[in-house]
């Protein structure tokens, strides 16, 4: 199967998957589901592009081994996280705003506006998926994992770290400052980046380079959208010792240790 026909099965797939979401959201009333939907997605998706593609085995297993170890590692966190917790803020500010119409307006503007953006940050896959050639692994392929180790390291590594920090009654209130929290603000965030990273090298390996759209793309949500910047906008004013933190470490990009940050 070629790119083209992939890439609109990919279509199909990804609307299903959120319109069955959605759905269970209305049920549940509460449209944060699809944040622990979000990794899962993918997975779906590669299984669907493995299924109907004629990928090279090889590289098709080695990818769909790194996405499900991502994408159910990032679900289950979120979920465990999220569990007995009320609708996230953002959906309820939405909620509130949107009023008795938030029921259908979600669909569009919640839902199928993250499979959208599914849809391109999955083109890498996609591109290592259907691709048959070349059939042993190159270069680009040891990059992607490289890439991939890292950025699970800074995710998994500092959503656990944050955990422990937080479990403990002691540092209520206090700033975790301390391994990866302490080479940057948002591991978890640069993390996930570097793992897409890591995806669109196996998009290079099949010489797929338009692929690198996807981690462009999460790169500037994570830095500039959704991630860094929405949270650092309620953390500064409501969080003691946040400032004092901003002044010491960096957003995004990890700080190199035994350099003084710059900017």
């Amino acid at each position: 199967m070629t790119d083209f026909w992939l890439l609109g099965v990919a279509v199909a797939v990804i609307a299903a998957g959120m319109t069955l979401v959605w759905l269970l959201s209305l049920a549940l009333r509460n449209a944060g589901i699809v944040d622990v939907y979000w990794g899962l997605g993918f997975t779906i998706l590669a299984g669907f592009a493995i299924w109907l593609g004629s990928g090279d085995p090889g590289r098709s297993a080695l990818t769909l081994v790194l996405v499900a170890v991502w994408s159910i590692r990032l679900a289950a966190h979120i979920g465990w996280r999220n569990r007995g917790k009320p609708e996230d803020f953002r959906y309820q500010e939405f909620r509130r705003n949107a009023g008795p119409a938030f029921w259908w307006r979600s669909y569009f503007t919640v839902f199928l506006l993250q499979g959208s953006v599914m849809w391109v940050v999955a083109l890498p896959l996609i591109a290592a998926l259907a691709a048959p050639e070349p059939q042993a692994l190159v270069p680009w392929d040891i990059v992607a994992v490289a890439l991939w180790a890292v950025g699970f390291a800074f995710e998994a590594g500092g959503d656990l770290q944050l955990a422990r920090f937080k479990a403990n009654p002691a540092n209520r209130g206090r700033v975790l400052a301390s391994g990866f929290w302490g080479l940057t603000r948002h591991p978890n965030y640069f993390g996930d980046a570097v793992i897409w990273w890591g995806f669109g090298c196996l998009g290079l390996a099949v010489g797929a380079w338009w692929a690198l759209a996807s981690p462009v793309l999460m790169t500037f949500l994570l830095w500039r959208v959704s991630g860094v910047a929405m949270l650092e906008r309620s953390m500064v004013d409501t969080k003691p010792g946040y400032r004092e933190y901003v002044e010491s470490t960096p957003a995004f990009l990890p700080r190199i240790p035994g350099l003084r940050r710059r900017g």
